[in-house]
């Protein structure tokens, strides 16, 4: 059952809303986006969507239209079953239209976001926009457009040239500090936001294919290393880290389980418990925090290819035996001629490579030592030749295929399939290469966006269709350790699992699925036919929404973590202004289900930087001149705060949020009078 969705007309009017959000996209990201907004912060919607199906997807029946409203339905239908409090959150925000289907979301189609569908949208009276088209030169176009109809409208823009992007934040935001000189620095600060859902879905999905279950998420300057712990033995406590980040689903390890959703229940992951949901949850797993710091900037990640190449680049190891070989043996002749003749070990060293060259003169008369050296040094010589010339062939060999795809070692073992070189695998791969772990690439393409970074990055890639036989073997998937199907296309990411896992029982395996009824149906079977191998599903889009979801509220997400198919926030929060955290201790301050505080910013406001990105110096003692009982890094952040430590109004804090946690901390007030 899909839930009641409110019968849309054909032919919208103009937008009935002020103050509202608008979202034009052309994908499942726009979607979803639009479920968060509507559903998770409880804004006013219009979604602006392309009439008739997915060119990409041609196998999806249903509109985009179409397709959006059942997302709308199963939404309501799920937030009905929870009690309208949300799936991930314990708390309620006691909205009197959370039920009342889609009636505050107004789908409109579009072919082109031009001036006449902003402009029915309603973009001059909303609060903000967000063009989420998978096309950068689409969302830019329209962007112009939207800030020159409305300049205090606030603009996230979706798009994967980062570069292009920083160009572009600083453009617009001078278009609209123009044209409107009186605008807040605060609110002009937030006016563009330029965000990419590959950059936002990669840390977690390269982080499935880690080895053991750790999760370091890098978040904009902040490092949060998270691990998933077993449920102990009997009359064992298990470790709860700096503290308990969720609880994982009752059939998590149950072969025939499933992974939880926003639709599980009590059944489904339980995200920032308290410690009596802790203490009662027996037989649970847990995800817990590690460690919060910052990154280091000494940190190096592992050399690529590319400019100033080592040798191993250009030239065989076969080959550069033989070089030391050769070179040996030049050396122990020269040796031998300066004991045996007396020579200068400079002139033994000449008369040798005389010798070596055919250039030095018959030892004719010489002394037996001297002869014999002489010959030793022309068979050394014969050997040289075609070294000489294996290694110009090598080298040209090297520089002629630098451009060309490199094919997997013969014996390569432990590495990760990758499959797809799109956007999101592109990003995924670089992460993986970044974190030194072995990637073999699959893509059908050969044209794909992800061609030339594997390219330089010497990846080995596969070029032909992964659902054809012999392609996943041409990858060693049998030596493999992982494998990431994140195609864009459901049924080529299962297809793809389920014949590595014929070759592989045992196989790590991630899956990019978008529906969750598919996935909960997909995760259940591959856990009943292969109980002891590692299954994961991500939708890309689920794990980006809520950071362009935030981004429309005007403010900025540190990171997202994947918790089964629920999604845990990271953000940074002014204390002032919310009375859920102004005044309280860190103790009284944390909302089991909703929101939880990690760390203080104690660097001045003026210094503050929305990324957490100013290098930290190492900590002091415990405690030490900050009156938090915490262990303090000055200028910085201080973790593990004391739970007595009360929190002031010059406060910047760190918290852990579910969606709807995060959505009460930001909820803006005018969309709470309005309705």
């Amino acid at each position: 059952m899909l839930g009641h969705v409110t019968p849309l007309p054909q032919q919208p009017q103009r937008s009935p809303f002020s103050g509202h959000m608008v979202v034009c996209g052309d994908d499942a990201l726009a979607q979803r986006l639009a479920v968060e907004l509507r559903y998770v912060y409880g804004e006013r919607v219009t979604l602006v969507l392309p009439p008739g199906p997915d060119p990409r997807r041609p196998e999806v029946a249903l509109t985009g239209r179409g397709r959006a409203a059942a997302l709308f339905g199963r939404m309501s239908s799920a937030m009905s079953r929870n009690g309208g409090n949300g799936a991930d959150s314990g708390s309620g925000n006691g909205d009197s239209d959370t039920n009342a289907g889609v009636e505050a979301v107004r789908i409109l189609q579009a072919h082109e976001p031009s001036d006449e569908a902003l402009e029915e949208a309603g973009v001059g009276a909303a609060a903000a926009l967000a063009l989420v088209y998978d096309d950068d030169e689409r969302n830019i176009r329209a962007a112009l457009t939207a800030r020159r109809l409305n300049p205090r409208v606030r603009l996230v823009i979706r798009l994967y040239n980062r570069k292009l992007g920083q160009h572009l934040e600083a453009l617009l935001d001078q278009a609209a500090a123009v044209a409107s000189p009186g605008l807040d620095p605060t609110a002009l600060d937030a006016s563009t936001t330029v965000l990419s859902d590959a950059d936002t879905a990669a840390p977690a999905l390269a982080a499935t294919a880690l080895a053991g279950s750790s999760k370091v998420i890098r978040a904009e300057g902040l490092l949060l290393r998270a691990a998933e712990r077993t449920p102990p033995r009997d009359g064992q406590v298990a470790d709860p880290g700096l503290c308990t980040l969720a609880l994982l689903s009752s059939t998590t390890h149950d072969p025939a389980g499933t992974e939880g959703s926003d639709s599980s229940g009590d059944e489904g992951p339980r995200l920032l418990p308290d410690q009596t949901e802790v203490a009662a949850a027996t037989g649970r797993g847990t995800i817990v925090l590690e460690a919060v710091s910052r990154n280091g900037a000494d940190a190096r990640t592992p050399r690529m290819g590319g400019r100033s190449a080592p040798l191993s680049q250009f030239f065989s190891r076969r080959l550069r035996w033989s070089a030391l070989g050769v070179g040996t043996a030049v050396l122990g002749l020269a040796v031998a001629s300066t004991f045996t003749t007396g020579d200068k070990p400079l002139h033994a060293v000449y008369l040798t490579l005389l010798d070596l060259f055919a250039m030095g003169d018959p030892a004719i008369g010489d002394p037996t030592a001297r002869q014999i050296i002489q010959i030793l040094s022309g068979v050394a010589g014969l050997m040289l030749l075609p070294l000489l010339v294996a290694g110009v062939l090598e080298a040209f060999g090297s520089l002629r295929t630098a451009s060309s795809l490199r094919r997997p070692p013969r014996g390569l073992s432990g590495h990760v399939v990758l499959l797809g070189l799109g956007k999101i695998g592109t990003r995924v791969l670089v992460q993986l290469r970044e974190l030194g772990i072995p990637v073999v690439c699959v893509e059908d393409d050969p044209d794909a966006r992800g061609i030339p970074v594997a390219r330089r990055l010497h990846v080995p890639v596969v070029i032909g269709d992964v659902t054809q036989e012999g392609v996943l073997e041409a990858a060693k998937i049998r030596r493999s350790r992982a494998l990431l199907a994140l195609t864009s296309i459901d049924t080529t990411n299962l297809e793809a699992a389920l014949y590595a896992r014929s070759v592989k029982p045992d196989l790590r395996v991630t899956l990019r699925l978008f529906d969750d009824e598919f996935a909960t149906a997909v995760y259940r079977t591959l856990r009943t036919a292969h109980p002891q191998a590692l299954t994961r599903s991500r939708s890309v889009s689920h794990l980006a929404a809520p950071s362009f979801a935030v981004a429309m509220m005007g403010r900025q997400i540190l990171g997202a973590v994947p918790v089964e198919r629920k999604v845990m926030l990271f953000a940074a929060v002014e204390v002032a202004g919310h009375p859920q955290l102004e005044g309280r201790t860190v103790e009284q301050a944390f909302r089991s289900g909703a929101w939880r505080v990690l760390a203080l910013d104690v660097a001045p406001p003026a210094d503050r930087r929305p990324d957490l990105a100013a290098p930290v110096p190492p900590p002091q003692t415990p405690g030490a001149g900050t009156g938090t009982g915490a262990e303090q890094q000055p200028g910085g952040l201080v973790w593990n705060l004391h739970p007595g430590y009360v929190l002031q109004p010059t406060d910047r804090v760190v918290i852990a949020a579910t969606r709807r946690g995060l959505a009460e901390l930001l909820r803006r007030r005018s969309s709470l009078t309005n309705r």
